[in-house]
């Protein structure tokens, strides 16, 4: 039986109702805004069902700005390319994916990095403060960082870009479903997430939730089934945003995705997935030669954890506790500036991370196995 501890890279386990969803959407829906039959109408209902829902769950005023996107990269491409001209300066934190700083680095941007060590929430704001100078012209921050699970004061950051005047983005890959991502308290121009983690969506879903204030500049053009006269994409939203054939089957397991983690009660999915971390840290630890990164107050910290073995490379880690069913990610995980932050760049990390659905016992078993890793 499988132990499955890589639910930060994707949530494997889904509520039964996304599965039917996806099977549902697949026999009988056609494209939303591609015709009045009714394949094509039950489409266009389920997909502004699921804006609707998205819209209620991020407290957004419009579900018009829920856009669909492919996961959180694109949404983040979307995104940085509607705010950030190229060659500007734009501040982000030293915990970001490489989904923010390559986009950046493509626009040929001055990348300002707020570093802290790790967990300390007292210094990242203080850079963020110090950093956040007249020629920065936008802020992108990660939420929850995805390979130590460190959640960053966005708050505080937020209300720094809004005295500021500065447009603030906001990566939710790691809390959206998870920790409570307001629209209308964190005043973003954007916030970019992916549908196939705490959404517990299928894979090649995600959102794009657009502040209300700030415009958008399209990254591909086409057909959107509306002002099919004209050469140019529409001006409103979600259209500007959404050329081509929407992925009806994942939007529809996306619907039921986030109805599952509204029907939880608030704060219920989090408090289960910091038990098991604490859990683990606690097991994890009393094995001699195991480096586990943990924060000392429990709520600076998601259900995420990286840990490595003394003598052992991480790659190996991770293959060895493949070979026992074991699922967890080994290595940079897609973020070296998470990596410089916490100076494990050079080695990676072999990273765990919690779900609704993991256990204690999958904890249970991967502290055994790890102890006869590390032995």
């Amino acid at each position: 039986m499988m132990t499955y501890l890589d639910s930060a890279a994707t949530t494997l386990q889904k509520p039964p109702a996304v599965r039917r969803a996806v099977v549902s959407a697949m026999e009988r829906m056609a494209s939303p805004g591609r015709g009045g039959h009714r394949p094509a109408m039950l489409a266009s209902e389920t997909a502004f069902a699921c804006r609707q829902a998205a819209a209620d769950f991020f407290h957004l005023e419009d579900p018009e700005n829920v856009v669909f996107s492919l996961n959180a990269t694109h949404a983040l491409n979307m995104a940085i390319k509607s705010v950030v001209k190229p060659g500007e300066t734009v501040l982000v934190s030293g915990y970001e994916h490489n989904a923010v700083t390559r986009p950046l680095t493509a626009l040929g941007c001055q990348i300002k990095v707020a570093r802290s060590p790790l967990f300390d929430t007292h210094t990242i704001l203080a850079e963020f403060d110090r950093l956040m100078t007249e020629e920065v012209r936008c802020v992108v921050c990660t939420h929850v960082s995805n390979v130590f699970g460190y959640v960053l004061p966005v708050k505080e950051i937020s209300e720094l870009c809004r005295r500021r005047g500065i447009p603030f983005i906001l990566d939710a890959s790691q809390s959206a479903g998870t920790l409570s991502v307001h629209m209308d308290e964190l005043n973003c121009a954007f916030i970019c997430m992916p549908g196939h983690k705490g959404l517990y969506g299928p894979q090649g879903t995600g959102i794009l939730l657009c502040g209300e204030e700030q415009g958008t500049r399209t990254l591909l053009e086409g057909g959107t089934g509306s002002l099919s006269a004209k050469q140019e994409m529409p001006d409103f939203l979600p259209d500007r945003m959404e050329a081509g054939t929407h992925n009806v089957p994942g939007i529809a397991g996306l619907l039921e995705g986030i109805r599952f983690v509204a029907k939880q009660k608030e704060g219920a999915i989090l408090k289960h997935e910091q038990a098991l971390t604490a859990q683990a840290v606690s097991g994890l630890k009393a094995i001699s030669g195991i480096t586990v990164f943990h924060a000392r107050q429990p709520e600076n910290q998601a259900g995420v954890l990286s840990v490595l073995v003394d003598g052992v490379d991480c790659e190996e880690v991770g293959a060895r506790l493949g070979e026992r069913n074991i699922a967890v990610r080994a290595g940079l995980h897609c973020a070296p500036f998470a990596h410089e932050s916490a100076g494990t760049l050079k080695t990676g990390t072999v990273r765990i991370s919690f779900s609704h659905f993991s256990t204690l016992y999958d904890v249970k078993r991967l502290v055994q196995e790890m102890s006869r890793i590390s032995g």
